[in-house]
């Protein structure tokens, strides 16, 4: 009869001990264009990408990051960047800046 009790409970604080699995970040590229400098980070399922964007002059691991724009493709985030930071004459950047 104690076996029939311990197993449930033992059960119940297994499935209660196992974490949850985290979306860990990664990150992809990091460069300099203009006066900045970027950190390009995907989401563990590849879905979502984060810009992250400093004066060239700041240390990324001391200084706050100055923006952080989300984008759903790596290429999105990085013509992005060469447009309105690194000021370059891309096709993919708007005409009016």
């Amino acid at each position: 009869m104690l076996k029939v009790a311990v197993l449930p409970i033992l059960t119940v604080f297994t499935l209660v001990s196992v974490p949850k699995t985290a979306i860990a970040d990664y990150l992809t590229s990091e460069g300099y264009g203009g006066e900045y400098r970027y950190e390009l980070w995907s989401s563990d399922n590849g879905k979502e990408y984060h810009l992250k964007i400093w004066d060239k002059n700041q240390d990324t691991k001391k200084d706050n990051v100055m923006s952080v724009v989300r984008f759903e493709s790596s290429r999105k985030a990085l013509n992005y960047f060469d447009c309105y930071y690194a000021h370059k004459s891309l096709p993919e950047c708007p005409k009016s800046r």
